[in-house]
């Protein structure tokens, strides 16, 4: 892609030097404030960094500038990097004058879905706000912490922009006070994930606290993963973490590698602070294209364990593959329990079974893995789960929490093989309200690994499906089961619980492992069936625990935050729809808006924005209720092969079955302590652990489909789509392209001629002159002009565009 074309469209070609800054009152100043604003930045600039710091709200402004930064590079003074970021060719010399004080940059722009990143705009260069925490720690007990002022000295963890700038997260009793933000000129050899010391210097007029950086404390990232290009004399780490900064290879650091292939590097950090960092590369992953490298730059980035130790393995493999049973286990093997999951699924947590009782209702079993039997507390395989905490699924790759030799084969209860497993038996009332429920260990013998396509075909034709032939002895059990999903569902409707009917996609790869389509997934019958009877023993088991006052954790999933409630409401106001409920709605009042959307065009976009307000779903030691699915008990049970969370459970629920309250913690966590009393602030550290490798799973799963969609879209640059818009920000709007399932970003200088002002109550930005407006369900056709590998972002301009004209009184 030509500069001209990068920097600012079709209109940037039409200029050369000597015609930048008509009218010529312009020119200059825009042009020193460009070359001004490039040397007070430690880091390279984009378009947008430009525009928000410079305060260019307008959008002849916006044009000027982008006609200055062309002439500028043809005349060689600035350079563009591979990102599209400017940077001075040589130092800028200081100016007669020296200019104000740069603004604090506007954040990054970026191609993944919007999640309201800007509170408001006011024509003024925008200031950085730190993300809200989902859910604010309580103080801890004892003497209250003044929150910190200016002068104040605190320390956190450092969290990089794309700009340069960062959020220091303070210590959880400081937490209220939110993040410390420190500007990008303070920035100098910190990377993403170091831990500061800074001294807050500002307080401003809405309690955000700005800081300087006076330490770095520790270097929490001690490699990183890029793509190695060449620069000159220089060769430069281009990173896979668009927040890392580009590093130069030290002399001698390339150890073999080559230009254009995927590498760890080590950082080199100096004792000097202001002293450029370094690298030298460790491991060389392969081609910057090839099959695969992705996720292994995925797992590198995110840092996933990925390898097990020898005594892991070890441990694994010294149980041989078969089980032996004894007489304390409950003999399930003639029950006709069968495993119902996804084609591609490759190990099996859980199956099924169902039968009537006399006089209405049915019981239900619910049969789980027994990980804990062979995984105990302490052991190597124990370290390693712990440390994972999850199973991570890439696509067409695992990275598992066990080794293969457990959660492939002897905990995975693959048909026709006896398999050890934990029971939660319940007894279902015709209406679907769990009467009883109990625990016991139990020996099985699925009947059958059954696909969640086979068994909505059968029971939607039950002789004509071809699962009904080959196994016409499910059938009547199929059917008893499908029964008892139907009570079950009934109380999940009545009880209120959000049931949003989400687009799911999966990848589908051609041969040489190159996307040739994302498609969505369609959620059958038998998908809900499983979920609600997985729903069912996950509430029994939360039960449980507590009624024993075993510590165990719990999953939770808080009440919106008030503030998110009145953003949707005004949004579902501007549609036509309402949400009741004040200030604290239930999951009903949710529920009631889903159910009124069916038929309509926008049903997807409206159910998007109701899943944004919510909360983030997290594990913790006390049994909080989990707001979406409307229930006051709720944990994991069901999936111990690939979450540790449910393992812990699984030992909670075995230690309540032998004994109360003491040595409880000893047993569940291995930890042994003179006090044997069960604390639920050691399962509160081990649940805020899970919760972490939890977010660290979604990121880097997220990092490889972003990836391969911009991939994907490199092969379509210069080609036009149907879209509508589906996120709006100050700099521009967010296109999900028709049929594509893919994203892309507007830059708000492309929308049109005319100055547009952001309405962030609305979702919508506005013309001032010509009143189009650009909200939430805008039809869009967009031609892909950018799409990014490195900062993984697509970029579009409209073709054709049908705005919506603002109501003008009459």
């Amino acid at each position: 892609m030509s500069t001209k074309k990068h920097a600012g469209g079709k209109s940037a070609g039409k200029h050369n030097g000597s015609q930048v800054g008509k009218p010529a009152s312009r020119a200059p100043s825009v042009r020193d404030s460009v070359i001004q604003w490039l040397a007070a930045c430690e880091q390279p600039q984009s378009l947008d960094d430009l525009v928000g710091g410079l305060g260019l709200t307008r959008l002849r402004d916006q044009q000027t500038l982008i006609e200055a930064l062309v002439a500028l590079h043809e005349a060689g003074e600035v350079k563009l990097d591979r990102r599209g970021r400017y940077r001075l060719t040589a130092p800028a010399q200081p100016p007669t004058r020296a200019p104000a004080q740069p603004p604090a940059p506007s954040p990054a722009r970026s191609s993944a879905p919007p999640a309201a990143r800007v509170a408001g705009s006011t024509g003024k260069p925008a200031t950085p706000v730190a993300p809200k925490p989902r859910s604010q720690p309580a103080p801890e007990a004892g003497t209250p912490v003044a929150p910190p002022g200016p002068g104040s000295v605190v320390e956190g963890v450092v969290s990089v922009r794309g700009d340069g700038y960062g959020f220091v997260q303070l210590a959880p009793e400081l937490r209220a006070a939110g993040d410390v933000f420190v500007p990008a000129r303070d920035m100098a050899g910190v990377l993403d994930g170091d831990r500061l010391r800074v001294r807050v210097a500002n307080v401003d007029d809405r309690g955000r606290l700005e800081g300087r950086l006076l330490e770095i404390l520790d270097g929490g990232r001690k490699t990183l993963t890029g793509r190695l290009h060449c620069d000159g004399n220089t060769t430069l780490l281009i990173p896979s973490d668009p927040h890392q900064p580009e590093l130069a290879i030290a002399e001698g650091g390339l150890c073999k590698a080559k230009q254009g292939q995927v590498v760890v590097a080590e950082i080199l950090r100096s004792g000097d602070r202001r002293a450029p960092l370094t690298a030298r590369v460790v491991e060389v992953l392969g081609e910057y294209l090839g099959a695969g490298v992705e996720i292994e730059a995925a797992i590198r980035t995110h840092n996933l364990p990925h390898e097990f130790s020898v005594a892991t393995l070890d441990e694994a493999a010294a149980f041989g593959d078969t089980v032996a049973v004894d007489g304390a286990r409950h003999d399930l093997r003639d029950l006709p329990l069968v495993t119902i999951d996804g084609a591609d699924a490759r190990d099996f947590d859980d199956a099924v079974c169902a039968q009537p009782v006399r006089g209405g209702g049915w019981r239900l079993w619910v049969a789980i893995a027994d990980v804990s039997h062979y995984v105990r507390p302490g052991s190597a395989l124990d370290t390693e789960a712990i440390a994972r905490g999850t199973s991570v699924y890439f696509p067409e790759r695992v990275v598992p929490m066990l080794p293969e030799a457990l959660s492939n084969g002897l905990c995975s209860l693959n048909p026709d093989v006896d398999r050890l497993c934990m029971v939660c038996e319940m007894r279902i009332g015709a209406t679907g309200e769990t009467r009883q429920s109990r625990f016991y260990p139990a020996v099985m013998r699925s009947h059958a690994r059954l696909i969640y396509e086979q068994v909505a075909a059968l029971l939607d034709n039950p002789k004509g499906a071809d699962l009904a032939r080959r196994h016409p002895e499910l059938v009547a059990p199929l059917q008893v089961l499908d029964a008892a999903f139907g009570a079950l569902f009934q109380a999940r409707t009545a009880r209120g619980a959000i049931d949003f009917e989400s687009t799911e996609t999966r990848v589908v790869f051609g041969a040489d492992r190159k996307i040739e389509a994302i498609v969505p997934t369609v959620r059958t019958r038998a998908h809900r069936i499983i979920e609600e009877c997985m729903i069912a023993a996950n509430v029994a088991a939360a039960k449980f625990v507590g009624q024993h006052e075993t510590p165990a954790p719990f999953r939770v999933h808080a009440t919106p935050d008030p503030e998110k409630v009145e953003v949707l409401r005004e949004f579902l106001n501007a549609r036509g729809l309402s949400l009741g409920g004040g200030a604290v709605p239930e999951p009903a009042d949710y529920q009631r808006v889903v159910a009124s959307l069916e038929g309509r065009d926008d049903a997807g976009l409206v159910q998007q924005t109701l899943l944004r307000s919510l909360m983030q779903a997290r594990y913790a030691a006390t049994d909080d209720g989990h707001f979406g699915l409307a229930l006051e008990h709720y944990a994991h049970f069901t999936s111990p092969i690939r979450r540790y969370p449910d393992l812990l459970l699984h030992r909670a629920i075995k230690y309540s079955l032998a004994h109360r309250k003491a040595g409880a913690i000893r047993h569940i966590l291995g930890r042994h302590k003179a006090d044997t009393t069960p604390s639920t602030a050691a399962m509160g550290e081990l649940a805020d652990h899970c919760s972490m490798t939890e977010r660290r799973a979604d990121e880097a799963t997220r990092d490889v489909m972003s990836w391969l969609k911009c991939e994907y879209m490199s092969h379509h640059v210069g080609e036009e789509f149907d879209g509508i818009v589906t996120g709006v920000t100050s700099f521009g709007v967010f296109v999900e392209l028709e049929g594509l399932y893919i994203d892309g970003m507007v830059h708000i200088s492309r929308l049109g001629h005319d100055y547009f002002e952001f309405d962030a109550r609305r979702h919508r930005v506005v013309g001032s002159r010509s009143g189009a407006v650009f909200a939430l369900g805008t039809k869009m056709r967009v031609k892909v002009v950018r799409a990014g590998l490195d900062d993984r972002k697509i970029d579009l301009e409209p073709v054709a565009t049908r705005p919506s004209r603002r109501k003008r009184p009459a």
